[in-house]
């Protein structure tokens, strides 16, 4: 088995291999769909992911699986004026269903780090 994905035994037909990457950018995307949330950190925003691709979304985030649990790091952007503690908290909710129902994995910790706040997005009226 590859090192770099998490085996599902799900039926007799064969094996079903799911990438390290293919979660990271699942926990990237639904971190990013929450409001507030602007971007990983060191990344571009989800608007220009279709101009880009998606490999460019696992930049900060890790993730680590081992015996079908999930553990998830991201590092954040959020627009300025929304409360830290609640987003965090909708991403970390966010995070763990979209990943638990797209893979069938058990999440068992979302660490979020908010590594900066963008000031702008308030201001175009100004």
């Amino acid at each position: 088995m590859d090192n770099n994905a998490v085996n599902l035994n799900r039926d007799t037909l064969g094996s079903v291999q799911i990438a390290n990457d293919v979660v990271a950018i699942i926990a990237g995307l639904a971190a990013t769909e929450v409001d507030g949330i602007t971007a990983m950190a060191g990344n571009i925003s989800n608007e220009l992911m279709s101009k880009v691709g998606y490999r460019s979304l696992t930049k900060g985030v890790k993730v680590d699986i081992d015996n079908g649990q999930v553990k998830v790091e991201l590092s954040l952007r959020m627009d300025y004026g929304h409360n830290i503690p609640s987003t965090c908290a909708k991403v970390q909710d966010r995070v763990k269903t979209t990943i638990e129902n797209m893979t069938g994995l058990e999440v068992v910790n979302v660490n979020v780090r908010i590594a900066g706040v963008d000031m702008l997005k308030g201001k175009k009226n100004e």
